[in-house]
Protein backbone atom coordinates (compact mmCIF):
# COMPACT_ATOMS: atom_id res chain seq x y z
CA UNK A 1 0.00 0.00 0.00
CA UNK A 2 1.02 3.47 -0.88
CA UNK A 3 0.83 6.53 1.98
CA UNK A 4 -2.75 7.42 3.07
CA UNK A 5 -4.48 9.57 0.78
CA UNK A 6 -5.00 13.49 2.07
CA UNK A 7 -8.92 12.91 2.46
CA UNK A 8 -10.94 16.54 2.25
CA UNK A 9 -14.16 16.33 3.56
CA UNK A 10 -16.85 18.65 2.71
CA UNK A 11 -20.70 19.82 4.48
CA UNK A 12 -21.53 20.70 1.10
CA UNK A 13 -19.84 22.15 -3.12
CA UNK A 14 -21.18 22.18 -6.26
CA UNK A 15 -19.36 19.23 -7.57
CA UNK A 16 -16.51 17.21 -5.92
CA UNK A 17 -14.84 17.23 -9.60
CA UNK A 18 -15.16 20.96 -9.66
CA UNK A 19 -14.06 21.50 -6.63
CA UNK A 20 -10.75 19.39 -7.10
CA UNK A 21 -10.39 21.34 -10.93
CA UNK A 22 -10.39 24.82 -8.65
CA UNK A 23 -8.14 22.65 -6.22
CA UNK A 24 -5.58 22.47 -9.26
CA UNK A 25 -5.79 26.23 -10.23
CA UNK A 26 -4.84 27.60 -7.53
CA UNK A 27 -1.48 25.09 -5.57
CA UNK A 28 -0.02 21.81 -6.55
CA UNK A 29 -1.85 19.22 -5.41
CA UNK A 30 -0.85 15.77 -3.95
CA UNK A 31 -1.50 12.86 -6.32
CA UNK A 32 -4.39 10.54 -4.60
CA UNK A 33 -6.08 13.37 -2.94
CA UNK A 34 -9.84 13.07 -2.39
CA UNK A 35 -12.70 14.92 -2.02
CA UNK A 36 -15.85 13.92 -0.14
CA UNK A 37 -18.97 15.76 -0.10
CA UNK A 38 -22.36 14.78 2.36
CA UNK A 39 -24.19 16.98 -0.27
CA UNK A 40 -23.57 17.61 -3.68
CA UNK A 41 -25.56 20.58 -4.93
CA UNK A 42 -25.10 19.98 -8.71
CA UNK A 43 -23.88 16.45 -9.04
CA UNK A 44 -23.24 15.55 -12.59
CA UNK A 45 -23.09 12.88 -14.54
CA UNK A 46 -22.24 11.77 -18.03
CA UNK A 47 -23.16 14.07 -20.81
CA UNK A 48 -24.01 16.32 -18.19
CA UNK A 49 -27.48 14.49 -16.75
CA UNK A 50 -27.51 15.52 -12.82
CA UNK A 51 -26.88 13.22 -10.50
CA UNK A 52 -29.44 12.81 -7.73
CA UNK A 53 -28.37 12.32 -4.27
CA UNK A 54 -30.38 12.60 -0.67
CA UNK A 55 -27.96 13.98 1.80
CA UNK A 56 -25.45 12.32 4.52
CA UNK A 57 -27.19 9.12 2.81
CA UNK A 58 -24.87 8.13 -0.07
CA UNK A 59 -21.01 8.61 -1.04
CA UNK A 60 -20.20 11.37 -3.77
CA UNK A 61 -16.56 11.84 -3.97
CA UNK A 62 -13.36 12.40 -6.39
CA UNK A 63 -10.00 11.64 -6.62
CA UNK A 64 -7.14 12.63 -7.83
CA UNK A 65 -4.57 10.67 -10.09
CA UNK A 66 -1.50 11.69 -11.78
CA UNK A 67 0.28 9.73 -14.65
CA UNK A 68 3.87 10.19 -15.82
CA UNK A 69 3.42 7.90 -19.01
CA UNK A 70 -0.40 7.34 -19.75
CA UNK A 71 -0.50 7.44 -23.59
CA UNK A 72 -3.87 9.16 -24.68
CA UNK A 73 -5.11 5.83 -26.93
CA UNK A 74 -4.67 4.19 -23.48
CA UNK A 75 -7.29 6.44 -21.68
CA UNK A 76 -9.87 3.91 -21.49
CA UNK A 77 -7.61 1.99 -19.32
CA UNK A 78 -8.84 4.43 -16.36
CA UNK A 79 -12.89 3.82 -17.02
CA UNK A 80 -11.79 -0.32 -17.22
CA UNK A 81 -9.65 0.19 -13.37
CA UNK A 82 -12.11 2.49 -11.56
CA UNK A 83 -15.47 0.11 -12.48
CA UNK A 84 -13.71 -2.89 -11.74
CA UNK A 85 -12.34 -1.16 -8.46
CA UNK A 86 -16.19 -0.17 -7.41
CA UNK A 87 -17.38 -3.68 -8.56
CA UNK A 88 -15.06 -5.67 -6.55
CA UNK A 89 -15.95 -3.77 -3.30
CA UNK A 90 -19.80 -4.11 -4.39
CA UNK A 91 -18.38 -8.18 -5.25
CA UNK A 92 -17.00 -8.09 -1.29
CA UNK A 93 -20.36 -6.96 0.03
CA UNK A 94 -22.47 -9.43 -1.35
CA UNK A 95 -24.35 -7.14 -3.91
CA UNK A 96 -26.27 -9.24 -6.27
CA UNK A 97 -26.30 -9.00 -9.77
CA UNK A 98 -23.11 -6.62 -10.04
CA UNK A 99 -22.26 -5.34 -13.52
CA UNK A 100 -20.79 -2.35 -15.64
CA UNK A 101 -23.39 -0.94 -18.01
CA UNK A 102 -20.59 0.88 -20.33
CA UNK A 103 -18.90 3.25 -20.06
CA UNK A 104 -19.11 4.42 -16.47
CA UNK A 105 -22.30 3.31 -14.67
CA UNK A 106 -22.44 0.29 -11.92
CA UNK A 107 -25.22 -1.63 -11.56
CA UNK A 108 -26.96 -4.25 -9.57
CA UNK A 109 -29.54 -5.92 -11.92
CA UNK A 110 -31.62 -3.53 -13.60
CA UNK A 111 -30.70 -0.72 -11.20
CA UNK A 112 -28.03 1.98 -11.47
CA UNK A 113 -26.14 1.91 -8.21
CA UNK A 114 -23.39 4.14 -9.07
CA UNK A 115 -22.16 6.44 -11.67
CA UNK A 116 -18.53 7.68 -12.69
CA UNK A 117 -17.37 10.75 -13.95
CA UNK A 118 -13.77 11.02 -15.06
CA UNK A 119 -12.19 14.01 -16.31
CA UNK A 120 -8.55 13.86 -17.98
CA UNK A 121 -6.54 16.71 -18.56
CA UNK A 122 -4.53 16.00 -21.42
CA UNK A 123 -0.86 17.30 -22.13
CA UNK A 124 -0.05 16.49 -25.83
CA UNK A 125 -0.94 12.79 -26.27
CA UNK A 126 -0.61 12.31 -22.85
CA UNK A 127 -2.88 11.81 -19.38
CA UNK A 128 -1.56 14.60 -17.49
CA UNK A 129 -3.73 13.97 -14.53
CA UNK A 130 -7.62 12.48 -14.08
CA UNK A 131 -10.17 14.02 -11.87
CA UNK A 132 -12.26 10.97 -10.94
CA UNK A 133 -15.74 11.39 -9.75
CA UNK A 134 -17.68 8.09 -8.40
CA UNK A 135 -21.84 9.06 -6.92
CA UNK A 136 -22.68 5.40 -5.25
CA UNK A 137 -25.88 5.34 -3.78
CA UNK A 138 -25.70 3.74 -1.02
CA UNK A 139 -28.53 4.14 2.41
CA UNK A 140 -30.63 6.35 0.02
CA UNK A 141 -33.79 4.34 0.11
CA UNK A 142 -36.54 6.30 -2.21
CA UNK A 143 -35.51 7.73 -5.78
CA UNK A 144 -38.40 10.18 -7.16
CA UNK A 145 -38.46 10.44 -10.77
CA UNK A 146 -35.59 7.59 -11.11
CA UNK A 147 -37.23 3.99 -12.16
CA UNK A 148 -34.25 2.74 -12.83
CA UNK A 149 -32.14 3.79 -9.70
CA UNK A 150 -31.13 2.10 -6.75
CA UNK A 151 -28.89 1.44 -3.72
CA UNK A 152 -27.34 -0.67 -1.69
CA UNK A 153 -29.65 -0.76 1.00
CA UNK A 154 -32.54 -1.19 -1.32
CA UNK A 155 -31.23 -4.21 -2.42
CA UNK A 156 -29.90 -5.94 0.49
CA UNK A 157 -31.59 -3.82 3.01
CA UNK A 158 -28.88 -3.47 4.87
CA UNK A 159 -27.61 0.08 6.31
CA UNK A 160 -23.63 0.33 5.54
CA UNK A 161 -21.10 2.54 6.66
CA UNK A 162 -20.28 5.30 4.57
CA UNK A 163 -16.60 5.58 6.02
CA UNK A 164 -16.17 2.10 5.52
CA UNK A 165 -17.02 2.06 2.47
CA UNK A 166 -14.77 4.77 1.46
CA UNK A 167 -11.46 3.63 2.79
CA UNK A 168 -12.60 0.27 0.88
CA UNK A 169 -12.94 1.68 -2.63
CA UNK A 170 -9.92 3.73 -2.23
CA UNK A 171 -7.85 0.71 -1.30
CA UNK A 172 -9.02 -1.48 -4.50
CA UNK A 173 -8.51 1.91 -6.45
CA UNK A 174 -4.86 1.91 -5.38
CA UNK A 175 -4.68 -1.91 -6.40
CA UNK A 176 -6.44 -1.78 -9.55
CA UNK A 177 -4.62 1.07 -10.51
CA UNK A 178 -0.95 -0.57 -9.88
CA UNK A 179 1.16 -0.39 -13.02
CA UNK A 180 -1.88 1.02 -15.32
CA UNK A 181 0.90 2.68 -17.28
CA UNK A 182 2.62 -0.19 -18.65
CA UNK A 183 -0.72 -1.93 -20.02
CA UNK A 184 -3.07 -1.31 -22.93
CA UNK A 185 -6.48 -1.45 -22.71
CA UNK A 186 -6.70 -4.80 -24.59
CA UNK A 187 -4.93 -6.22 -21.85
CA UNK A 188 -7.24 -5.02 -19.61
CA UNK A 189 -11.03 -5.64 -21.24
CA UNK A 190 -11.48 -9.12 -20.43
CA UNK A 191 -12.25 -8.45 -16.99
CA UNK A 192 -14.29 -5.63 -17.81
CA UNK A 193 -16.11 -7.33 -20.64
CA UNK A 194 -16.43 -9.97 -18.38
CA UNK A 195 -19.30 -7.56 -16.27
CA UNK A 196 -20.52 -5.86 -19.15
CA UNK A 197 -24.68 -5.22 -18.35
CA UNK A 198 -26.76 -6.45 -21.15
CA UNK A 199 -23.50 -8.13 -23.09
CA UNK A 200 -24.49 -10.52 -25.70
CA UNK A 201 -28.21 -10.08 -25.00
CA UNK A 202 -31.01 -8.05 -27.61
CA UNK A 203 -31.14 -4.99 -26.98
CA UNK A 204 -33.11 -1.44 -27.52
CA UNK A 205 -30.59 1.82 -27.79
CA UNK A 206 -30.90 5.16 -29.79
CA UNK A 207 -29.14 6.78 -31.70
CA UNK A 208 -27.92 10.51 -32.06
CA UNK A 209 -30.90 11.44 -33.63
CA UNK A 210 -32.98 9.91 -30.98
CA UNK A 211 -33.66 6.96 -33.77
CA UNK A 212 -34.20 3.70 -32.11
CA UNK A 213 -32.67 0.10 -33.34
CA UNK A 214 -31.85 -3.12 -31.79
CA UNK A 215 -28.43 -4.67 -31.66
CA UNK A 216 -26.29 -7.11 -29.10
CA UNK A 217 -23.55 -5.86 -27.02
CA UNK A 218 -20.49 -7.56 -28.62
CA UNK A 219 -17.33 -6.07 -26.84
CA UNK A 220 -15.82 -3.23 -26.44
CA UNK A 221 -12.89 -1.68 -28.90
CA UNK A 222 -9.08 -0.96 -27.82
CA UNK A 223 -10.02 2.30 -28.11
CA UNK A 224 -12.94 1.84 -25.95
CA UNK A 225 -16.15 2.22 -27.92
CA UNK A 226 -18.83 -0.27 -28.13
CA UNK A 227 -18.96 -2.52 -30.06
CA UNK A 228 -22.74 -3.84 -31.14
CA UNK A 229 -23.96 -6.03 -33.73
CA UNK A 230 -26.74 -5.53 -36.08
CA UNK A 231 -28.98 -6.74 -38.35
CA UNK A 232 -27.25 -8.71 -41.52
CA UNK A 233 -24.52 -9.61 -38.99
CA UNK A 234 -23.22 -6.32 -38.90
CA UNK A 235 -20.71 -5.01 -36.61
CA UNK A 236 -20.62 -1.30 -35.73
CA UNK A 237 -18.39 0.77 -33.05
CA UNK A 238 -20.20 3.69 -31.47
CA UNK A 239 -18.90 6.68 -29.06
CA UNK A 240 -20.33 7.86 -25.83
CA UNK A 241 -22.16 10.28 -27.67
CA UNK A 242 -23.33 8.33 -30.23
CA UNK A 243 -25.65 5.91 -28.61
CA UNK A 244 -27.56 5.03 -25.51
CA UNK A 245 -28.67 1.36 -24.21
CA UNK A 246 -32.55 2.03 -23.33
CA UNK A 247 -32.52 -1.73 -22.15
Amino acid sequence: MGKLPQIIKLDATDSTNLYLKDLLRDKNVLNNTVVVAKKQLKGRGQMGSTWESEDGKNLTFSILKKFNALHATHQFNLNICVSLAVSDVLQELSIPNVSVKWPNDIMSGPQKICGILIENIMKGQWVQHSIIGIGLNVNQTSFENLDKAGSLASVTDRIFDLDALLDKILAKLEYRFQGIEGKTVTQLLPSYERLLFRKDKPSTFTDAHGEMFMGFIRKISSSGKLVLELEDQIFKEFDLKEVSLLY
